[in-house]
């Protein structure tokens, strides 16, 4: 199942992005400057998945991409895809896992990890 993955920007503003299920990012949200926003539109785009359209292109450089476009409004916009297939493989991921992917929050300062503290003890 894929996951939205909510973090910071160097300019402190904050970004989602969906990935798949093997880790892989699919596309990118737009910046928010408030993170209950980046959460609110995760939410919407998760309740309103059957109104997403996907817009497709070919980059100058020969790669693919999509903008994900909820209603009229720009949603989000994919990574650059190699060929077509992968990029229809990508919006397929999203159609089928979208609405059930949970969310991460990666965007606090703090490490998630704690620190463990090992007491060393010298066995001679």
């Amino acid at each position: 199942m894929g996951a939205f993955v909510i973090s910071k920007r160097f300019n402190d503003e904050y970004k989602f992005v969906f990935t798949s299920r093997k880790g892989k990012v699919i596309f990118t949200s737009l910046s928010y400057e408030l993170k209950f926003e980046c959460e609110e539109d995760i939410e919407k785009f998760k309740a309103n998945i059957e109104q997403a359209r996907f817009l497709k292109f070919k980059g100058s450089g020969g790669k693919y991409f999509f903008k994900l476009m909820l209603g009229e409004v720009h949603f989000a916009t994919s990574r650059k895809y190699t060929t077509e297939l992968l990029l229809q493989k990508g919006i397929k991921e999203i159609v089928t896992y979208g609405s059930k992917a949970e969310i991460l929050d990666f965007s606090s300062s703090e490490s998630i990890f704690e620190d463990e503290v090992v007491d060393e003890e010298v066995v001679e």
